[in-house]
């Protein structure tokens, strides 16, 4: 575990171990590196180096007050890259880290990339518009943005217990220690990285680095994901990567690497080995 500082000022704070390998795994809004905890415990325990930093702003890394814009994401990604010397990497992102890593792979990758991995991810655009009509209305951002100005202590809760792990729909294994977990990192970050994180991970528009990605890409979402419709993403996303997989579970929700772990982690660790 370690750090660095970035060229304006912000700490960034990663994990680094074992060896092999490397994956390096982008976690999703508002959360940390700790997100990971299932895969990372996994995949190092077969000889792989896994590396998860949090993302400005979030978890264990510093409180600045600007850069949260998915273009800083990703400059600061390739910091902790270049920082660590890593090559023949696979590259994991979940939700919001899916777009992050999706972009570092299309600007940085040539020649350190081996793989990608999009998991539930937001390419390649979130928000509504007249060329993505598909897409989730602004007023669903603004009022994520209400809500978490409002009360964030409260708004996590309902995240995490409701829509996030499908913990909303009937019939449910409602787990409460994943729900205070999901808690714990957000309130761990900044709330201005949170906000201005919203527009980050909704309106950035992904098209052009999805066109230009060129290794194998592993794209995988459930079709009862309530945070990101998978119509307007995995589906849109794999059909724009050259040279993509797509895999769709039937009834997982948005945090399926937590739910479903026992079935993602084999799955991703057979496209790594294939």
């Amino acid at each position: 575990m370690g750090t660095i500082t970035t060229k304006d000022g912000a700490e960034i704070y990663y994990k680094d171990w074992g060896e092999g390998q490397p994956i390096v795994f982008h976690h999703g809004w508002p959360l940390s590196a700790d997100d990971w905890d299932a895969q990372m415990l996994y995949f190092v325990n077969r000889g792989f180096r896994v590396v998860a930093h949090d993302r400005r702003g979030h978890g264990r890394s510093s409180q600045i007050a600007t850069g949260h814009t998915m273009e800083q994401y990703v400059l600061d990604a390739a910091a902790v890259t270049e920082h660590l010397g890593l090559s023949d990497a696979v590259h994991i992102g979940h939700s919001t880290g899916g777009g992050e890593a999706a972009s570092y792979v299309a600007r940085f990758g040539k020649g350190r990339v081996a793989k990608l991995i999009m998991v539930a991810a937001v390419p390649p655009i979130m928000v509504k518009s007249d060329s993505n009509p598909e897409g989730t209305p602004i007023e669903v951002f603004d009022d994520f943005r209400k809500q978490l100005a409002a009360n964030r202590s409260r708004f996590y809760f309902d995240v995490a217990g409701g829509p996030f792990y499908g913990f909303n729909r009937k019939g449910a294994d409602v787990s409460q220690a994943v729900i205070e977990n999901w808690w714990r990192q957000g309130m761990m970050g900044s709330a201005l990285a949170h906000y201005e994180g919203i527009k980050a991970f909704s309106e950035t528009d992904f098209n052009e680095d999805l066109k230009k990605i060129d290794v194998p890409t592993l794209v995988m979402q459930g079709d009862d994901d309530q945070v990101v419709p998978y119509e307007d993403a995995a589906l849109k996303s794999s059909r724009i990567i050259k040279n993509a997989t797509l895999k769709i579970y039937e009834g997982y929700p948005h945090g399926m690497l937590t739910t479903h772990a026992d079935v993602l982690n084999p799955d991703m660790l057979e496209f790594i080995q294939s």
